[in-house]
């Protein structure tokens, strides 16, 4: 079977700061293990966590006009009515895969088209690992102070509760 590794470290806020009750975004030094190919980045590694987490679930894409897995930056979280799933936008920088669902088996296509399978249980394993990493880091700094902006303090509480809600995904 193939390989899927991804962890982070050097995690931090705006400014390289350790702490930071107003940046709701984290940052941190991303590198990742996909079959034979090893990658390394400075991404949005909360963006990052919810994007696996995503995959869970559904296919992911490789697209100019979608969010990488490890996205460079995040600029807005888009919140639907409902506040329960988000869409992040960000810039065309960071690295990206395609996830693709074939029973049991998780497909990542690079995009120098080559394949890693690797089973749906492994893959999920890895990537609760990671999000748990990062909401930890998040645990640990003091509370968030939520933008008055309705339309950013959305974003962010449906950031949290779709994470939340997709975390909890034990198949």
């Amino acid at each position: 079977m193939g390989i899927f590794k991804i962890d982070v470290d050097q995690m931090c806020w705006i400014g390289d700061s350790q702490d930071d009750p107003t940046d709701l975004c984290l940052h941190g030094h991303v590198t990742v293990q996909i079959g034979q190919n090893h990658l390394e980045a400075i991404g949005t590694v909360s963006a990052t966590a919810l994007y696996l987490l995503k995959t869970l679930s559904q296919d992911k894409y490789m697209s100019e006009f979608d969010i990488q897995m490890v996205p460079c930056c995040g600029h807005s979280l888009f919140a639907d009515q409902t506040l329960t799933n988000v869409t992040i936008s960000g810039c065309p920088y960071g690295l990206d895969w395609t996830t693709l669902h074939h029973g049991t088996m998780i497909h990542l296509l690079m995009p120098d088209t080559t394949e890693t399978i690797v089973p749906f249980a492994d893959y999920r394993d890895e990537v609760f690992r990671f999000a748990d990493k990062v909401e930890r880091f998040y645990l640990a700094c003091a509370p968030k102070i939520l933008p008055q902006n309705e339309w950013d303090r959305n974003g962010y509480i449906a950031f949290w509760n779709e994470w939340h809600r997709r975390r909890k995904i034990t198949c």
